[in-house]
């Protein structure tokens, strides 16, 4: 079984199993002398897809495979009918982590609907663009042309539908597009002469036309930190947070695990340790196995002790105060501790391959252990130890007691 994504993992083998046997009932294995190679293509195709989304895509690829052989029986060169599959198999891929096989399928689709006027319903549409700017070997400026493919189709959509759901749709599409192209200006291309300009007119064209998306205004304020207008990021920040913050997890209005991630990373940058802690604690409830969101709790209870400490030292005017024995400060420390200690376990199980992340957490720790004194394993050993001598004198008191009677 192809690792399962933590959205699914929580689907029961009984139900994956029931789903393939009614599959199997539905779909034959051949085509039947009704059937036409391209329907019994079509129904293989939509047969992988089902077992796609119940995570069973290491199942889904063969019979995806099978379907694109019967379309090519039917014609030597690969047609529009054929974008289904593709799709299809682009995706299984991508849940394989298979980047380089993904990426052919999703071009080979381009080279089929190369301007993306293919109904969605038949297969084409917009997402083959936005996966390929995302998989793109060069990035940088290649990654930049196929979303502006992407936005072009996107900007042609959201002006002429009607229907004011799915405007709004795709509009919030264009958006997060727009958004994926000033990342790239502010990371890959940041040295290009026009990139803050560029950065700007994308940020203000997507906040016209998606004002409530919280990764928007996320954006925003990204855009707003680097050219150090750090009032206006923080209201950006603040907008976009009380957008979903009360929404129950899982709600799908909530944006997404690692746009999260960023944005407790962006709050930490402007000083709103409590408001990324809020956000931390959050991300480890829905899934308690994340690193990234162990390391920056961690680091961010740390921030939370230092900005105690000079909050102390300055309201005491340098008084020789022991601010350490402040019971803020060290819940602070100790917290962090904790946090940046579970990351690391976390880390040595998962293999994880993030370098820096593990040297400043283990730096972080080993000042941590110098100011707390000790370690939190060596406290827990004492306090078994405690607990084991409690224990054997409560029993040698009930022995003597029995003795007595």
């Amino acid at each position: 079984m192809a690792k399962l994504k933590p959205s699914r993992k929580d689907q029961s083998v009984r139900q994956k199993r029931g789903i393939r046997k009614d599959l199997d009932r539905v779909l034959p294995d051949r085509p039947t002398h009704r059937t036409t190679p391209k329907d019994f293509a079509n129904e293989l195709a939509a047969k992988a897809s089902a077992l796609l989304q119940t995570s069973q895509a290491d199942e889904a690829l063969p019979i995806a495979l099978k379907a694109l052989k019967q379309l090519k029986k039917e014609d030597n060169s690969l047609r529009i009918n054929s974008l289904p599959t593709l799709n299809v198999l682009a995706e299984i891929n991508l849940e394989l982590g298979n980047a380089d096989e993904a990426r052919e399928y999703f071009f080979h689709a381009f080279q089929l609907d190369p301007d993306g006027l293919v109904p969605e319903s038949q297969g084409g549409g917009v997402e083959k663009f936005l996966w390929l700017a995302q998989l793109s070997e060069d990035g940088g400026n290649d990654s930049v042309a196929w979303f502006q493919k992407a936005i072009t189709i996107l900007r042609n959509e959201a002006s002429s539908i009607s229907e004011l759901a799915l405007k709004a749709q795709r509009s919030r599409k264009l958006a997060a597009a727009l958004c994926s192209v000033i990342e790239i200006y502010m990371t890959d291309l940041s040295w290009e002469p026009d990139a803050e300009s560029r950065c700007e007119s994308l940020i203000t064209e997507a906040i016209l036309i998606a004002p409530e998306s919280p990764e928007t205004l996320q954006t925003l304020a990204n855009v707003r930190i680097s050219q150090e207008r750090i009032d206006e990021a923080k209201k950006a920040l603040a907008d976009s947070m009380a957008l979903w913050k009360e929404l129950p997890s899982g709600d799908e209005a909530a944006p997404d695990f690692p746009t999260r991630i960023s944005l407790a990373r962006l709050l930490m940058e402007v000083a709103m340790e409590k408001d990324a802690m809020e956000v931390l604690e959050r991300l480890t409830e829905e899934d308690d196995t994340s690193v990234e969101a162990w390391y920056l709790g961690g680091w961010c209870a740390y921030l939370t002790a230092e900005r105690s400490q000079s909050v102390q030292k300055s309201a005491t005017n340098g008084s020789g105060m022991k601010v350490a024995q402040d019971s803020e400060y060290q819940a602070s420390l100790m917290s962090s501790r904790d946090w940046l200690q579970n990351s690391l376990r976390l880390y040595e199980l998962q293999d994880y391959e993030d370098l820096r992340l593990r040297d400043h957490a283990a730096e972080l720790i080993h000042h941590l252990d110098a100011q707390l004194g000790g370690t939190n394993e060596e406290e827990e050993e004492e306090e078994e130890e405690d607990a084991a001598e409690d224990d054997d004198w409560e029993s040698d008191l009930e022995d003597e007691d029995q003795e007595m009677t």
